[in-house]
């Protein structure tokens, strides 16, 4: 039986103090509160992070990617216990802490390191068995809470019409093209960690979405921002041009990446702009400037067929 907020963060901040202490004597005692949305709450004390994922979350898959995480060192964050504890209905995780990508300072972005971890990661055979990559299902979802939230918005149109352009399997009605890639499945720059904080190699976190599937879908979030001209050209060709030099194999070796990358490009697209309506509804406000941007990319697509991806 599931808790509510405010006692699951109590339940989880002592449970992360109790972590951290049992870790090291010296622990360097202060809380603090990470993230605390319906779908995950995260608790830091000292140097121990804990993590309650969402409360559908399967505990057999989310054992798996855990057990994924831990055998992939050097590409993701390793966790501190072998397997998912319950907290009040809720699955816990415990991490070292990392230091985070600074928002405030945009040009110092790994996008580099960012490209060369996924790059790693899509090269290696998975080390143990894990579920499909969620990136589909979790975009579904989005677009799925815009047709109950926003039905009459003028964006949601757009939005929905490019969805349903969109092939079966990018939209999570089947299964991927390529069912034995290891994928990230929600990469983005708040996915990345220094560690040993604060001056550690980077490494990948968050598993929730750990799986195998199309490599593709994993630069497809800045593929989208680029095309939507939300992210600089010079920083999406860093990018690209450091996934390449490290061999990654969701994009041809040189030429046109966007055959590849066409379809989940899309597919994010969709879903940040699903994700964008969907809030601002809820916040009875007019859309932004950058969620206008994903809105006309919508309306764009809508009216050109997507490419189909290249296995």
């Amino acid at each position: 039986m599931t808790t509510d907020a405010p006692a699951l963060l109590t339940a989880l901040t002592a449970r992360v103090r109790q972590a951290a202490h049992a870790r090291t004597a010296a622990c360097p005692c202060g809380a603090a509160t990470l993230a605390d949305r319906p779908d995950a709450t995260v608790v830091r004390h000292g140097g121990t992070v804990a993590k309650a994922h969402p409360a559908d979350a399967d505990q057999a898959e989310l054992s798996l990617r855990v057990t994924a995480a831990a055998r992939l060192p050097g590409v993701f964050l390793p966790p501190l216990a072998p397997a998912p504890a319950d907290l009040h209905g809720r699955l816990v995780t415990y991490w070292p802490y990392g230091t985070p990508v600074d928002p405030e300072d945009p040009d110092a972005a790994p996008w580099e390191s960012a490209a060369t971890l996924l790059a790693r990661l899509h090269r290696t055979p998975a080390p143990t068995a894990v579920p499909p990559m969620r990136g589909p299902a979790k975009a579904a979802l989005a677009v799925a809470r815009l047709r109950d939230t926003a039905p009459g918005h003028p964006a949601t149109g757009p939005v929905l019409a490019a969805w349903a352009a969109l092939p079966a399997w990018a939209r999570g009605a089947a299964a991927m093209p390529d069912p034995t890639t290891l994928c990230h499945g929600d990469l983005h720059l708040g996915q990345l960690v220094r560690h040993p904080a604060p001056a550690g190699p980077w490494l990948l976190i968050d598993v929730d979405d750990l799986g195998t599937g199309v490599p593709a879908w994993d630069l497809a979030r800045p593929a989208a921002w680029y095309a939507c001209g939300l992210l600089p050209p010079e920083q999406w060709h860093r990018f690209l041009t450091a996934y390449r030099a490290r061999g990654g194999p969701a994009v041809p070796a040189d030429g046109d990446p966007w055959p590849a990358l066409d379809v989940p490009a899309r597919a994010l697209t969709a879903q940040s702009a699903a994700r964008a309506v969907t809030k601002a509804v809820l916040a009875d406000r007019p859309l932004d400037e950058v969620e206008h941007a994903l809105v006309d990319a919508c309306a764009r697509m809508a009216a050109v067929r997507p490419a189909a991806p290249r296995g």
